[in-house]
């Protein structure tokens, strides 16, 4: 992929490998791959690739900053538009989400108009208000889609990331597209990042994880095959965007920004709030323009209110806000009726900023996990993503994570909970890793912290934001200017901001580093087939029942308790090495909606035992 030309609509990309002969289509991976490192010539919004002496693709976005019709995408050789350039490009440039392909009208302060924000944080888009009722099933036409994106997610899946190029993509976009037509938003979404992970996993880019594309195909397939089956389930279907509707007045202070970097070419920052209810709401400036504009958004003017106020003044200060608009994830509209006044903020120790810092972190943790377990994508995604406050000392650091226990509050006995903290980001252009760094050198020093809890690690808490404990007493020394609090993806840290190191107390030294219940259970011989089978496809997966390695590892998997596991490890890689055969003894084409429904089955299991594992490494020592 390359970031430098505009995303591109699903249905766009589907045309123009449909149009292709069968002849280009075998050329087409190996001409993505040239393609995407070639130079990007900007002029205003269009953009420029020079494909060889006779052939020029000019792609030139429309309102929203994608390419969301065919006209938009042209080139100049006399195959044009069935050329392999033209699509080439088409298939090198970031995919575009289903919300970001119109205009966006602003809504009005009684809430009539609505917008939305995609979910990997891009460019708000309008949509249509939700039916008031939900339906009782899926209609004909949802259940048809589905069925069309179930049959595409596994030929993804049988064919694994070697061979799920260009066309079995395209092939899935399309799908995604007539999911979209259909009202399925919740798969739609999901094929969409299977589509990103895949190119990533392809190009090998330094971002991607293996994990990622493992949960997107989970997530696809499990959505999909239910309502194929015509399950009732709403949640099924998601929503199409998250509509702004009216929330009356609120006061809310800045607590700290996150730079936003997406894998679809968009940049940003989004500013978190917090209300004097003690409510998250996040106020979000993102667009087209990958990491360039991530960083200078970081003192980009509010588009709230009168524009007084930019996003490094408001997570250190604060908004009086008038005819608010609100989305259900707790995004602040910026509508024609929306009046914000700027007010003199809080510390981290004061006010509602001060209560989130006294809730113990098993108990933040454990309501992270309840809400993650909802079947509402909305409130399952607000609920997990609201951030976490507590008060920790440095002890140490190992193999990039750096390692903390919580400061218990002054009634309680014993040891405070131990845990990883890992930047939230280890991108170049940020100043995470750098901060990060500076932090890992000073054991004893006690920090404040607000950030992110990781789902799928044991007891690891993404920093956004650090600042320094109250009593004052070995921490951090900012500037007056910072208002209590450094944000770690734009703050550097440096010498001065931290106490000289005889006043650091020392700490206990771990004799050994916790084990990471998730990385070192039987669980990981699951675990490898699942993941095999997607980055090698059925072949590989196979490959155990063949050379006899399974009896091995499903033995493994009994002794330790994990008998179930042992059984879906058996059964996946029978089914992948299943071959029919034809009267005549010939090898038929092996089924893979059947294999795809035992893999299934697999990282379904696989997904709810280590959550259940990472779940427990939050609970406090005396209950672990």
């Amino acid at each position: 992929m390359n970031p430098e030309l505009p995303p591109v609509a699903p249905e766009v990309v589907a045309t123009a490998v449909e149009q292709l002969t069968s002849r280009l289509r075998k050329k087409l991976d190996a001409a993505i791959e040239t393609y995407a490192t070639l130079p990007v010539t900007a002029d205003g919004t269009v953009r420029r690739v020079r494909c060889g002496e006779d052939a020029e693709v000019t792609l030139t976005p429309g309102p929203s900053g994608a390419v969301t019709e065919d006209g938009q995408a042209q080139c100049s050789c006399l195959l044009a538009p069935r050329c392999l350039h033209r699509t080439a490009v088409l298939g090198a440039a970031p995919v575009a989400d289903a919300d970001t392909v119109a205009e966006t009208p602003e809504p009005s302060s009684d809430g009539a108009d609505v917008k939305a924000v995609p979910a990997d944080g891009g460019a708000e888009t309008p949509g249509t208000r939700e039916a008031d009722a939900p339906p009782v099933g899926p209609t004909d036409a949802q259940v048809s889609a589905a069925t069309g994106l179930w049959d595409a997610a596994a030929a993804v899946l049988a064919a694994g990331v070697p061979g799920a190029g260009a066309v079995p993509q395209a092939e899935l976009l399309r799908a995604a597209h007539t999911a979209r037509l259909a009202g399925l938003h919740r798969p739609e979404a999901a094929a969409l990042r299977v589509v990103r992970a895949l190119r990533a996993a392809r190009a090998r880019h330094d971002g991607h994880r293996l994990a990622d594309l493992v949960a997107a195909l989970r997530e696809l397939l499990l959505t999909s095959g239910l309502l194929a089956a015509s399950d009732p389930d709403p949640a099924l279907v998601g929503t199409a965007r998250r509509g702004y509707l009216p929330g009356g007045s609120l006061r809310v202070h800045g607590v700290c920004r996150e730079p936003v970097i997406s894998a679809t070419g968009y940049g940003g920052v989004v500013t978190h709030v917090l209300s004097e209810e003690g409510r998250w709401f996040s106020v979000a400036d993102v667009k087209p323009g990958g990491p360039a504009r991530a960083r200078g958004a970081a003192t980009a003017t509010v588009a709230l209110g009168s524009g007084s106020l930019d996003h490094a003044q408001l997570s250190r200060g604060g908004l009086l806000i008038s005819g608010a608009t609100l989305s259900p994830d707790g995004r602040l509209g910026a509508g024609k009726g929306v009046r914000a006044t700027p007010v003199t903020g809080l510390s981290w120790t004061s006010g509602p900023l001060a209560r989130l810092f006294s809730r113990p972190l098993a108990e933040a943790a454990a309501t992270r996990f309840t809400g993650a377990g909802t079947t509402e994508p909305e409130q399952a995604g607000q609920t997990a993503d609201e951030l976490i406050g507590c008060d920790v000392v440095i002890v140490g650091a190992a193999e990039g994570q750096l390692f903390a226990r919580e400061l218990p509050a002054q009634e309680a006995d014993g040891e405070g909970l131990l845990i990883r903290l890992v930047p939230s980001s280890s991108h170049p252009d940020l100043a995470h890793t750098a901060n990060f760094r500076k932090l890992a050198s000073r054991p004893g020093l006690r920090l404040r912290v607000v950030g992110r809890l990781d789902p799928a690690r044991a007891a690891t808490l993404r920093p956004l934001a650090v600042g320094p404990v109250p009593d004052g007493t070995a921490t951090l020394r900012l500037p007056t200017e910072w208002t209590g609090h450094a944000d770690l993806g734009y703050d550097r840290l440096e010498g001065a901001h931290f106490p000289p190191a005889d006043e650091l107390p020392s700490v206990e030294t771990l004799a050994a580093f916790p084990p990471d219940p998730v990385a070192e259970a039987p669980l990981w011989r699951l675990r490898r087939l699942v993941e095999v089978a997607v980055s090698g496809g059925r072949r590989t997966a196979a490959e155990p029942a063949r050379d006899g390695d399974r009896a091995s590892g499903t033995a493994a998997l009994r002794r330790s308790g994990f008998r179930a596991a042992a059984d879906l490890a058996d059964a996946l890689a029978a089914e992948a090495d299943r071959r029919g055969r034809d009267v005549f003894g010939r090898t038929l084409q092996a089924d893979p909606g059947g294999y795809a429904r035992v893999w299934l089955a697999a990282a379904i299991y696989l997904s709810g035992t280590e959550r259940a594992l990472v779940e427990a490494t939050w609970r406090p020592p005396a209950a672990a």
